[in-house]
């Protein structure tokens, strides 16, 4: 099979001056995909730039161009994930018990199979690389648990939630994804809809306000 070559189109995902030639869309699809192929087939462990490239069928120097490490790869997998369900990552249905339990399924959904993998690889990378770190937080966690508190902000002003300090909400928010992250990174236990309904319910009574009707 021909490689696809780097061309034209496209600019990097971190907004770095491109090198070189301009990336290729075919061959960016070709990358991202081929490292979630390989995430699931192998594990994150056994993820190589040359097992990308061979399975994108493009030049080893063709990913170096556009990503340097495995990591850069799978976060701009992770990166681009949201932009391809708006609705479900900023959901707003009038009434928040729906909205929190909509965006933490969604989100909880997306770490089964081989999103969770990358994830938890990347997670476990990160605590020896600070870069890595900060990068995981602003590209790929950040955005989620700002999508939480945003629709718990959202609750507060309409009375369907007390708030008893900003810390409150970062609270919760801790909460739900902390339950999270500890299942996907202990295996106890899943990470699926009924646990996303059994947060929903638990910051319904951590955040409850006494005016507003009780949350199913």
């Amino acid at each position: 099979m021909k490689k696809i070559e780097s061309g034209s189109g496209g600019e990097p995902a971190d907004g770095s001056p491109p090198r070189g030639r301009p990336r290729s869309e075919a061959a960016r699809r070709a990358v991202l995909d081929a490292a979630m192929e390989l995430c699931r087939r192998d594990g994150y462990q056994e993820l190589t730039i040359k097992g990308i490239a061979d399975e994108a069928q493009v030049g080893r120097q063709t990913v170096y161009r556009w990503w340097p490490t495995k990591q850069d790869v799978l976060l701009e997998v992770l990166t681009e994930l949201p932009h391809r369900s708006p609705a479900e990552l900023f959901p707003d249905t009038g009434d928040v018990h729906r909205d929190i339990e909509e965006l933490l399924g969604h989100t909880f959904r997306l770490t089964r199979g081989t999103t969770g993998r990358a994830v938890v690889g990347l997670m476990a990378d990160a605590q020896a690389d600070a870069s890595l770190a900060r990068r995981l937080q602003e590209e790929v966690i950040g955005p989620r648990r700002a999508a939480l508190r945003e629709i718990l902000e959202r609750g507060v002003a309409r009375g369907q939630l007390r708030q008893n300090g900003a810390a409150s909400l970062d609270l919760a928010v801790d909460f739900a994804f902390g339950v999270m992250w500890y299942r996907l990174l202990s295996g106890h236990a899943p990470v699926d809809e009924r646990l996303a309904g059994e947060i929903t319910a638990a910051l319904g009574a951590l955040l409850a306000n006494e005016g507003a009707a009780p949350w199913a």
